[in-house]
C-alpha cells in the first residue's frame, strides 16, 4: 500500500485511515479483483486508467466509479498486489498536482 505521507502502510494502518475520509484506490486489474477479492470500501481504477480518471470531470468520475472524485488535497491511498503499481500511481497523482 502506498500513500503520500507514508510510502508504505500496513493493512492495520489502512484500516485505521479508513475511519477517516481517506479515499482508497486499488490499481490492480479488474480480473485480479475478481480472482483475489477486494479490500472493503476501496474503488478499483486499474493503473492504465488512473491518469485519465484523475483528470475527469467530477460528475463523470462519480458516474464511472460511484464515488466522489477526490480534490487535489484530499487524502488518497493507492494499493496493488506487491506495491510497484501503487508507487507508480502515487507518482502519476503527484504529477497531476495531487498532494
Amino acid at each position: 500500500l502506498c500513500a503520500g505521507g507514508a510510502p508504505s502502510l500496513s493493512y492495520q494502518e489502512l484500516k485505521d485511515l479508513k475511519k477517516t475520509s481517506v479515499l482508497h484506490i486499488d490499481v490492480r486489474e479488474r480480473w485480479e479483483i475478481e480472482r483475489f477479492g477486494r479490500i472493503p470500501a476501496s474503488i478499483n481504477i486499474p493503473l492504465g486508467e488512473l491518469v485519465e480518471a484523475l483528470q475527469m470531470d467530477p460528475a463523470e468520475f462519480k458516474e464511472q466509479y460511484n464515488q466522489k472524485m477526490p480534490s487535489k488535497s484530499d487524502p488518497v491511498v493507492f494499493s496493488c498486489l506487491a506495491g510497484t503499481r501503487s508507487k507508480q500511481a502515487l507518482g502519476f497523482a503527484t504529477s497531476l498536482g495531487f498532494s
